[in-house]
């Protein structure tokens, strides 16, 4: 199997330049164009990641997650969400490499079986690094972003975030 998936790049190529010999195209000429037109939007899309990054690691760093996590808690506490899992849920639409942290750093800490660290695990994979794939969606396309794409992915977030929490509960009493 791993030899097939070892030959599946070379024998992409090849039909892509057998293809491109039967339309009598340039491959290479119209993948270096394709390369060239590629370089504004990575522009775009790096320029958003750049100002998203630090603005992760200045939250995490100043403490402001933890007092944010703190004054939340109760109220995510009422409707099932683990206290403890509260910075996971506000740091992960922002970052999926530190929230993977703090999933790694819960389940350290509470062990992987237990409700708080299968929420934690349900949590990271049922949401998404919301501000991270509107950066790169909307900074690849050029295209501004409203605040109602903003809120209503967060929204999606927030029934990820409260499903992932009650699924624990339901299938692991």
């Amino acid at each position: 199997m791993k030899a097939v998936l070892a030959l599946l790049p070379a024998l992409l190529l090849t039909l892509a330049g057998l293809w491109g010999l039967g339309k009598k195209t340039d491959v290479y000429a119209a993948f270096t164009r394709g390369a060239a037109d590629a370089l504004p939007v990575l522009g775009r899309v790096l320029t958003s990641l750049a100002a998203l990054l630090p603005a992760v690691y200045m939250l995490r760093a100043s403490g402001a997650l933890e007092a944010a996590a703190d004054l939340l808690s109760p109220l995510f506490s009422r409707v099932g969400v683990p206290p403890e899992t509260v910075p996971l849920l506000l740091i992960r639409p922002l970052s999926g490499s530190a929230a993977l942290a703090l999933g790694i750093e819960l389940m350290a800490r509470f062990g992987p079986d237990s409700p708080v660290g299968r929420t934690a695990a349900v949590m990271l994979g049922s949401t998404e690094t919301t501000f991270y794939v509107i950066s790169v969606y909307f900074g690849g396309a050029g295209a501004g972003v409203s605040r109602r794409v903003v809120a209503a992915a967060l929204c999606a977030d927030l029934v990820g975030f409260l499903s992932a929490a009650w699924s624990v509960r339901l299938f692991f009493p």
